[in-house]
């Protein structure tokens, strides 16, 4: 599998989680330049992930993307929202990790 491909991946999972960050700094879309931003991210989000199903399996893509960035925008909820991530939350993400390094060291249907 190319290193675009992965490139491509990580890209799509930052632009996923820029625009959720987005969609809470909206206030339900109440703030133009926020809610115009977390569209763009969206949109080059899902270009993106576009761009890694050419040569990558939907379910693994998928499971890397969503697994990537639950955690991603937990840490970030944590730190700018001031959203508070108990004992669970937190082995709950860490299970997450987890599966994604399971998925990218192990599975045979992605090619390293």
């Amino acid at each position: 599998m190319s290193p675009w491909t992965w490139a491509a991946l990580l890209g799509a999972i930052a632009c996923e989680v820029a625009g959720t960050s987005l969609l809470q700094a909206s206030q339900q879309f109440t703030r133009p330049w926020s809610t115009a931003g977390m569209a763009v991210c969206y949109g080059l989000a899902f270009y993106l992930l576009s761009v890694a199903l050419k040569q990558m399996p939907v379910g693994i893509a998928y499971a890397i993307w969503s697994g990537l960035g639950v955690v991603a925008i937990s840490i970030i909820g944590a730190f700018f929202f001031r959203q508070r991530l108990d004992l669970p939350a937190l082995a709950g993400l860490a299970m997450i990790v987890g599966g994604v390094a399971v998925i990218h060291l192990f599975s045979k249907t992605v090619v390293h």
